[in-house]
């Protein structure tokens, strides 16, 4: 580096730790994660192991409420309770006597810790949150919407071709990172309430069969597959053995691993990675779309029968409450990051798919996943439709949406895994994309993770089902 740029960084160096306690540590990457009616999850990150506490209060200069986590830790997780619905609070995170500082979007010109820019400009805060109304009504059931779990990888964020973009591995000794986050992601889902979860694809990184066979094992854990959890394909989890039967003439299985470890259910006959299912008044509607050749690349397609099934489907259920999901988003808005046609649907199927949506009013969710991003979206072809992508489960932000449905309305919610190891990988995979990735994965606002939406959901009724155990690894 050249020695006019070298001193003025040694320069403002020295004059930190000059006016820095001796025993204070650095506290970074603070973000408001979720934030619903009455809690608030927050998290930082101090490098070494310290106390970690958030003050917070309904006036800026009247902190007078603490939350702490009761142990040390450099990966601090914080929830506030008791919350009142529509109220401003202002609040500040320390560890050991430094005020932790925000994620900086800059790139997105975003705002990783509050609902408003109060605090912007100082050093550690404090700063604003307005928690939301509660979705109207009596709550009727909460599901967990999920994606990119990726069992098998072991490098994130690799992609070949682009310099930014080499990745990021678990330190040696650890255990494969997408086993930590999947398991993470079942045992978090259940502490949250979720009676089903909808995993909208890449559960594997290519197909293997050993990988999907261990993501079935570790989704199992939730549940049981085709009742309370639902996966479809995503472009990972291609047909790796229906292209070497092709090759080799061979004739067993099905040709189709995935369908192997996640047998239809539900689906319009045949084996077909696409179904729609009735969970009491709510219509599940799963989407495969990967439906071709291919080796992982390209956009998202639907073959032409899929298609007309999904259309007659809608609209001969045009009325009742229904969620799709499927892996490719229906469009990609507002990324930092250079967007090709592989980041979404073919264009003229997904405009087809929104022409349904907007015949049918009974449709309000569509769940996608591919861009490892939180973003919600409406469009205004579909005004009444909300398009929510959620980051992966895999890699930082490291989570899932919890969809909550009242009988006026329903709320998503984004929630990170909280487990020890869960939140270590999460921290250490952040540094994808140069350390970039966050200004494209958090989502440049608390609403591209948390919303409240009303609308009359009184039609579902939840068939009672009991909660399976949580079933550890074999």
């Amino acid at each position: 580096m050249p020695c006019c740029l070298a001193a003025p960084h040694a320069l403002l160096r020295t004059l930190r730790s000059a006016t820095r306690p001796p025993d204070a540590v650095s506290a970074v990457n603070l973000e408001l994660v979720t934030l619903t009616e009455d809690r608030a999850v927050i998290t930082w990150h101090t490098g070494v192991s310290s106390e970690g506490e958030v003050v917070y209060g309904t006036h800026p200069a009247h902190l007078n409420r603490t939350a702490s986590e009761g142990r040390d830790t450099a990966h601090h997780h914080v929830e506030l309770t008791d919350l009142e619905p529509g109220q401003t609070y202002y609040y500040q995170a320390r560890s050991h006597g430094s005020a932790a500082t925000p994620t900086p979007l800059h790139l997105v010109k975003g705002n990783a810790v509050g609902t408003s820019l109060y605090g912007f400009g100082s050093h550690g805060g404090p700063y604003s949150f307005t928690t939301p109304q509660p979705p109207p009504g009596r709550h009727l059931l909460s599901i967990a919407l999920c994606n990119d779990l990726h069992l098998g990888e072991t490098t994130a964020g690799l992609v070949t071709g682009v310099p930014l973009m080499r990745g990021i591995s678990q330190r040696l000794g650890l255990g494969p990172y997408p086993e930590i986050m999947g398991r993470a992601l079942v045992e978090e889902a259940h502490r949250r309430g979720a009676r089903q979860l909808l995993a909208a694809g890449d559960i594997s990184a290519g197909g293997a069969p050993r990988d999907l066979t261990e993501a079935r094992h570790l989704l199992d854990g939730f549940g049981t597959h085709g009742q309370d959890y639902f996966v479809v394909r995503g472009n990972h989890d291609r047909r790796g053995r229906q292209e070497a039967q092709d090759q080799q003439g061979l004739e067993e299985g099905r040709g189709d691993t995935f369908l192997d470890a996640f047998p239809a259910h539900g689906g319009p006959g045949g084996e077909s990675a696409y179904f729609a299912r009735d969970l009491g008044g709510l219509r599940i509607i799963g989407l495969d779309t990967y439906e071709k050749r291919g080796n992982g690349a390209g956009s998202g397609g639907l073959s032409d029968e899929q298609l007309a099934w999904f259309r007659a489907d809608v609209r001969a259920h045009k009325d009742q409450p229904t969620v799709v999901f499927g892996h490719h988003p229906l469009t990609v808005r507002n990324s930092p990051f250079p967007v090709t046609s592989g980041q979404r649907l073919n264009r003229r199927q997904a405009r087809t798919i929104l022409d349904a949506y907007a015949a049918a009013p009974g449709v309000f969710l569509h769940h996608a996943g591919h861009t490892h991003r939180n973003k919600r979206t409406v469009l205004p072809q579909a005004r009444h439709v909300t398009l929510q992508e959620v980051g992966a489960v895999k890699e930082y932000p490291g989570g899932f949406c919890l969809l909550r449905i009242h009988t006026g309305g329903y709320a998503l919610n984004y929630y990170k895994a909280s487990g020890g190891p869960a939140r270590e990988w999460s921290e250490r995979s952040r540094r994808v994309a140069a350390g970039l990735w966050p200004q494209y994965a958090l989502g440049r606002s608390v609403r591209d993770r948390n919303s409240v939406v009303v609308r009359d959901l009184s039609g579902i009724t939840p068939t009672v089902t009991r909660r399976p155990a949580l079933r550890g690894p074999a």
